[in-house]
């Protein structure tokens, strides 16, 4: 809701100040189909060569991300906690081979069911399940696992930011791609050098909106998503963080409360919930069957 608030603001402003200063939006709404052709085939033409196809599958779903915001909410934070007490609980108390019945299928597991969302999130099951794998597998060097972790989350990272980093290069790109839209008129007015000076004014002023057109889009559209994507990619990555401080924080030997107190302190602030009310959640769980 922000960025839609914030684009109507934009155009508002900005188009807004120029008809009250006097201007005229015809000559700009008579050069933009053109100049914009000019701009963004060239941005798009660039997008595709510089990218991967793995990227451009991306940019579909992360534009949607822009406008629905982080991917996980309070309660997914909370659940989560609640999930890595089971599994760290179940481990402390019943061993390995209980264990690993969950995170061998844990499509079957009475302990992942009951948190779909997270189950349903690729990354965070096989995270989760890989690294509890690894503990069953006899390594049991905290800092061994915590660097593996580290190498998995900065691998995840640096792919979930390649859309952001994809809309930035081209919100660099588009000033520069606004110059050229520029130039060719300039080129098309000089070739028109004989026509009366009106008529060289609007062919001017018509190359100039493609200079406009490259800036407005990089500074007021662009780059914003882009920075407001990375963001979004960054916030995500805290909920995967919260799963390395506590299993770490298991395999340094804690109880399994004191674990996810620790991991509770990695939570967002202002989706982290208080102690109390983690310990009431905690207390409110079910029995593992």
């Amino acid at each position: 809701m922000l960025q839609i608030i914030g684009l109507v603001v934009l155009f508002v402003c900005v188009f807004g100040g120029f008809l009250i200063s006097g201007g005229s939006l015809g000559s700009v709404i008579e050069a933009a189909p053109h100049e914009l052709l000019t701009i963004l085939g060239a941005a798009l033409a660039a997008l595709l060569i510089a990218s991967s196809m793995y990227t451009l599958k991306k940019v579909g779903g992360d534009f949607g991300k822009v406008m629905s915001g982080p991917k996980w909410k309070t309660n997914d934070f909370r659940d989560l906690l609640c999930l890595l007490f089971l599994l760290t609980k179940t481990m402390k108390q019943k061993g390995l081979i209980a264990l690993e019945a969950h995170i061998e299928k844990p499509e079957e597991s009475s302990i992942f069911k009951r948190y779909p969302k997270i189950s349903k999130d690729h990354f965070a099951l096989s995270f989760i399940c890989d690294t509890l794998r690894m503990m069953t597998m006899s390594l049991e060097d905290p800092l061994q696992v915590e660097a593996a972790m580290e190498k998995q989350l900065e691998k995840h990272h640096n792919e979930a930011l390649s859309t952001a980093m994809s809309l930035q290069s081209m919100a660099d790109a588009l000033p520069a791609l606004g110059i050229v839209a520029a130039v060719l008129g300039v080129i098309k007015t000089m070739g028109a050098i004989s026509e009366p000076p009106e008529v060289l004014g609007r062919m001017i002023g018509s190359a100039l909106v493609g200079t406009f057109m490259g800036v407005f889009l990089a500074y007021g559209i662009v780059g914003p998503l882009g920075q407001r994507l990375k963001a979004i990619v960054d916030e995500e990555s805290l909920f995967y963080h919260v799963i390395r401080d506590i299993l770490v924080a298991h395999l340094h030997g804690n109880a399994a409360q004191v674990s996810v107190e620790i991991g509770r302190g990695s939570v967002p602030s202002e989706s982290q919930p208080t102690f109390q009310e983690l310990e009431e959640q905690i207390n409110n769980i079910p029995k593992v069957e």
